[in-house]
């Protein structure tokens, strides 16, 4: 006989586990992506905000161009464009704060930039040069992210401790629509939810993870539901649309500073250039599709609604362009000088004390490369006889 079998045992009543644990409607997302450009609610968007956002979007376009065009010059081991994600990319970085961190997968170089990174140092990584190329504390930028949705936990558990030791400090994670297939993104939307952790979840969705399509991944009515499975709210918004995404992610993180926990935020979006450089696009969508997509580019919706406000004219339009190309043109000038690496560089910031092996690692190397210096000389005098 059990404990509980005895007569006049403590038998809990069990919690109704099939009632939620919150209301779900207000965490579903609309049915259709929030849009600003080409609304009324346009007219009442800020001047000075959307010219601010225009001249990102111009000097992003630029940058991925002049990114791409490294790649085949051989300066880049690999890009992973955002072209056509650029509206995505800035509206994550302005509406952060200057003490909130970003979280940024492989292809977000372009919202570190928006967010104040030399974008030199955002290509380090990309080059080959570096593990990161910049410092993250400096900079509150976690490392670029390569490997899918691991960067995911990092931020719920940088804003977990920032609120537990009371710092105001709100982590924005992005991440494309393959993340989502992984399980490192369920994993810290629960965690997330369960602690209220101040986080904001940015899923770029552009259509496809490398060759494989979104409809191929999920059967979700779209990304932004699976936020109710966790207990948070979840938004959709048009990707394309610069000013709808900055207000959404603006919207987010305010509610996630004031103690509101976090959000799921799906931007609908499309990769205009391939997966990267190594990739042949046209084995998986047309060119028809491409097109399509060409017709809602974000720059284009933004020059029209400034345009129609009559606050952009030739001049501002030529002055942002001078812009972007001088930003090309260092950008290039800087990435086409030789870089001076050190091998011994590998050991540096993997470890904040480096373990036993890899100070026998180091140990190694280091003897490889005093043995080639000492035999350096005498190979010299050989091969000029």
């Amino acid at each position: 006989m059990t404990v509980l079998e005895q007569p006049g045992s403590y038998r809990p009543t069990p919690p109704p586990a099939w009632r939620p644990r919150t209301d779900p409607a207000p965490l579903l997302p609309d049915a259709e992506p929030y849009r600003v450009l080409g609304t009324e609610a346009a007219g009442g968007l800020d001047a000075g905000l959307l010219l601010r956002l225009y001249g990102h979007l111009v000097r992003g376009r630029r940058y991925n161009g002049q990114a791409t065009a490294l790649t085949r010059q051989g300066r880049l081991a690999v890009y992973p464009s955002s072209a056509g994600q650029e509206a995505c990319e800035v509206a994550a970085a302005l509406a952060l704060q200057e003490q909130d961190w970003l979280f940024p997968s492989y292809r977000d170089t372009l919202a570190a930039v928006a967010r104040g990174l030399d974008p030199v140092q955002a290509l380090t990584l990309l080059r080959g040069d570096w593990h990161t190329g910049y410092d993250p504390h400096e900079h509150r930028i976690a490392p670029l992210c390569t490997p899918l949705a691991t960067q995911l936990p990092h931020a719920v558990g940088l804003a977990h401790a920032a609120r537990l030791k009371g710092d105001d400090v709100v982590a924005l994670a992005m991440v494309g629509d393959g993340g989502t297939s992984e399980g490192d993104f369920h994993e810290a939307l629960n965690f997330a939810a369960v602690w209220r952790a101040p986080v904001v979840f940015f899923v770029q969705n552009n259509g496809f993870a490398i060759s494989v399509p979104l409809a191929k991944q999920t059967a979700a009515p779209s990304l932004a539901h699976k936020a109710v499975g966790y207990g948070m709210p979840g938004r959709l918004v048009d990707g394309n649309d610069v000013a709808a995404v900055h207000e959404v992610l603006t919207d987010a993180v305010r509610h996630a500073r004031e103690g509101g926990g976090p959000t799921l935020v799906e931007a609908v979006t499309y990769r205009m250039d391939a997966h990267t450089n190594a990739d042949d696009a046209t084995r998986y969508r047309s060119d028809a599709e491409v097109d399509t997509w060409r017709g809602h580019d974000p720059i284009a919706l933004l020059e029209q609604e400034l345009t129609e406000r009559k606050l952009l004219d030739p001049s501002v339009v030529a002055a942002e362009r001078e812009a972007a190309e001088r930003m090309a043109a260092d950008l290039r000038d800087r990435m086409n000088e030789d870089p001076l690496l050190d091998p011994m560089d590998l050991f540096t910031h993997v470890y904040a004390r480096q373990t036993a092996q890899l100070r026998e690692q180091a140990g190694m190397l280091r003897a490889e490369l005093d043995a080639a210096d000492e035999a350096a000389p005498a190979a010299r005098e050989g091969a000029q006889r």
